[in-house]
């Protein structure tokens, strides 16, 4: 570990990262987004969304990135002054989505190291969690913290061996709806499931309900981007897809590519064996892992 480090993190899986290696006091910046674990709450933000999306609708939202993306405007302000006054020796940002986070490109030279991750799936998440390892000077720590993720998704891998696989379709945007890609459809076949229009690896992509519907999913997954359960509910509320709804906590536990990626495939195998087959009676239900969960599979 290396002694006196400065780190800021404009990326709220790197923030969850940096913690799980005993880094946290470390942290002397962070984006607006970066809540997890509570305790970094108190570190200046430096980087904030330049579009609120508490007060606008999943449809305007959608539309606002988009606008902003044709016109090749940033979607995230990154108070420079600031970045340079905290002398961080590390940065850490991503190049993965320019929707989701601040990227390499949007830093100013500060005198930092540069650290951009961009995982695609959840063995480069775990990867991902060892390089940044290597980079802090907390190898052992990474080592285990990736291990101990891998192993736990993979008991939720074994103990779904043998069952029946609902078809299920996970929605990374309700309106339009997107298709879930990159690392989702791996934990939706981890956990148990069949993702009917997902593409493992590869980039979310919009696509219609009447397209859903033509899938035949069993269940849908309300796992809009960005949403905590509550307002991953309240979105989903205007979905019809023919089958049964459940929303999730998808900022914390689905779309960061964090060692709690493993939770969310706890949470979904533990949604697949609570709807019985998907057998439930229809309306929108929301699912979180609260402080009792993991409970027994």
């Amino acid at each position: 570990m290396l002694a006196g480090m400065r780190i800021v993190s404009l990326l709220p899986s790197a923030t969850e990262i940096v913690a799980e290696l005993g880094l946290a006091d470390s942290l002397v910046g962070r984006s607006h987004e970066c809540q997890w674990p509570e305790t970094v709450r108190s570190v200046p933000v430096v980087s904030a969304s330049k579009i609120d999306s508490a007060a606008l609708s999943g449809r305007q939202i959608d539309a606002a990135v988009r606008a902003a993306v044709e016109k090749g405007e940033a979607l995230y302000a990154v108070d420079g002054d600031l970045l340079a006054s905290l002398r961080p020796d590390f940065i850490i940002t991503q190049d993965l989505c320019k929707v989701c986070a601040v990227s390499g490109a949007d830093i100013a030279d500060v005198g930092a190291k540069v650290i951009s991750l961009g995982p695609r799936t959840l063995s480069e998440v775990a990867e991902s969690v060892r390089y940044l390892g290597r980079e802090l000077g907390a190898v052992d720590r990474a080592n285990a913290t990736a291990k101990k993720m891998i192993e736990r998704i993979e008991v939720v891998r074994q103990a779904a061996q043998g069952k029946r696989r609902p078809r299920v379709f996970v929605a990374e945007w309700i309106d339009p709806p997107f298709a879930c890609g990159h690392w989702i459809p791996e934990m939706v076949a981890a956990a148990g499931g069949d993702e009917v229009m997902g593409r493992a690896g590869q980039r979310s992509f919009p696509t219609t309900w009447e397209a859903v519907r033509a899938a035949k999913p069993e269940l849908v997954i309300a796992a809009p981007c960005g949403f905590d359960e509550g307002r991953s509910a309240r979105e989903a509320r205007s979905v019809d897809a023919g089958c049964p709804v459940v929303a999730v906590d998808a900022d914390r536990y689905f779309v960061r590519p964090s060692p709690s990626l493993a939770d969310g495939v706890e949470v979904l195998a533990r949604i697949f064996n609570e709807v019985e087959g998907c057998k439930v009676v229809g309306g929108t239900s929301a699912i979180g892992a609260d402080a009792a969960f993991p409970k027994p599979l």
